[in-house]
C-alpha cells in the first residue's frame, strides 16, 4: 500500500465539510522520476483552480436557456468591465470550486431565460459542466450546486441595446 508521504502528495479537506479545502493548484497524478519509468509517469501533473472555473462556466453558458452568470452585483461589473476597450468576457463569473487532490465541488450561479424549464436547464447544465470538467481535467466532480439568481425576461433591457425613445 502507498502512502501520501511517499508518493509526495498531500490531500487537504476543510475541517468542516470533508470537502476538499479550496487552494491555488491540483494535484491530478503523483508520477515518479527516473529513466527506467515509463514516460507517462514521469512528473506531476497539477491543475490549477481557475482552470476547472473557466470549464465549468463555458460549459454552463454553452447550454441554451442561460442568459448570464453570476449575482446581480458582479453581472454589473462583469457589464461594465465588457464595455471597457479590449476588456475580454469572464467567463468565471458565477462560477466558485472547491478543488481537492482528485476531486472537485463547484457551484455556479444562474440567470435563466424566462419560459425555460428550470428544473430540466439545472439537469442540462450540471450534465454538460460534469462532463466537461472530468473530461478535460480529469478531475472527479462530487457535486454541482446550481443557485438560479434571476429570470430574464422578454422585456428587459438588454445594456447593449439602447433604450427606444418614448415620443417622437
Amino acid at each position: 500500500m502507498t502512502t501520501a508521504a511517499q508518493t509526495g502528495t498531500t490531500e487537504s479537506k476543510s475541517e468542516k465539510n470533508g470537502r476538499p479545502a479550496q487552494g491555488g493548484a491540483t494535484m491530478v497524478s503523483g508520477g515518479s522520476t527516473g529513466a527506467t519509468e515509463p514516460a507517462a509517469t514521469r512528473g506531476r501533473t497539477s491543475i490549477a483552480d481557475v482552470v476547472v472555473v473557466k470549464i465549468a462556466g463555458m460549459a454552463a453558458r454553452e447550454i441554451p436557456g442561460v442568459y448570464d452568470m453570476g449575482g446581480g452585483l458582479s453581472r454589473t461589473i462583469g457589464a461594465v468591465r465588457d464595455r471597457v476597450p479590449g476588456g475580454r468576457p469572464n467567463v468565471g463569473r458565477g462560477v466558485k470550486v472547491e478543488v481537492g487532490e482528485r476531486q472537485t465541488a463547484i457551484d455556479l450561479d444562474l440567470v435563466v431565460e424566462y419560459g425555460v424549464p428550470i428544473a430540466d436547464l439545472a439537469r442540462d447544465v450540471r450534465e454538460n459542466v460534469i462532463d466537461a470538467v472530468e473530461r478535460i481535467s480529469g478531475l472527479e466532480v462530487v457535486e454541482v450546486n446550481i443557485t438560479v439568481n434571476d429570470v430574464h425576461l422578454p422585456d428587459d433591457e438588454d445594456p447593449e441595446r439602447p433604450a427606444e425613445a418614448r415620443v417622437e
